[in-house]
């Protein structure tokens, strides 16, 4: 069985100022927006490095609206600060809207993330790959757990995947940063789609768009 992914090519992701209406969606007591995508981020407690104000606990989630259904994910924002940053980051910005999900492994996992929807592509928000972020009580222990998908140690860019079961041998070596709260039956069409060879799934399975909540009850 695979556990290891394709390295990122190429692909350019542009710079942009998120509006105001937009950095209000991303964080909680947001104030002006500074240096995020080189460029510009929400000066926000608890979810940016950057931040001046001190870092508190933050529950957030975000629905990704598929063309199958709906999944809800809860980030751990505290433990895997700049993961979540750059996730967030793309939701916010659209890069994921009709993304697919271009890898399913049934028992496994499904892979996406990537603007191209090749398998090769996607950029983090730094334009650059980053480093892994193993915190030692992330573990990939259950159904639904979220990690980023990379090509060697620190090597990070958009791709992420969702188990479908227990994968204790990705510990260590995939950066856990959340959890699928709610959507189990969406989750449990995607495993079962129809795969070619290249386990690429034969009807395509899309984000359509992100919903981000400031709070995963939300």
């Amino acid at each position: 069985m695979c556990t290891t992914w394709p390295l990122r090519q190429s692909f350019s992701l542009p710079s942009c100022k998120l509006p105001s209406a937009t950095i209000a969606q991303v964080c909680s007591n947001a104030s002006s927006p500074t240096n995020w995508f080189g460029r510009w981020i929400p000066s926000a407690r608890g979810l940016c490095p950057e931040a001046s104000a001190p870092r508190t606990a933050v529950g957030m989630a975000v629905t990704l609206h598929t063309n199958v259904g709906d999944l809800k994910l809860e980030l751990f924002c505290d433990e895997v600060p700049k993961s979540t940053e750059n996730f967030l980051a793309l939701c916010a910005s659209g890069k994921y809207d009709g993304t697919v999900f271009h890898r399913v492994i049934k028992g496994f996992l499904a892979q996406g993330g990537d603007p191209t929807n090749t398998g090769d592509g996607g950029q983090s928000i730094w334009g650059r790959p980053y480093e892994d972020e193993i915190v030692d009580h992330l573990k990939h222990d259950r159904r639904g757990v979220v990690s980023m998908a990379n090509g060697g140690p620190d090597t990070n860019e958009s791709q992420f995947f969702v188990t479908f079961a227990k994968q204790r041998q990705l510990d260590g070596k995939y950066t856990v940063f959340g959890k699928v709260i709610n959507g189990f039956d969406v989750l449990d069409v995607i495993e079962r789609a129809a795969v070619d060879e290249e386990d690429r799934p034969l009807r395509e399975i899309k984000v359509e768009s992100v919903t981000i909540h400031a709070n995963p009850i939300a």
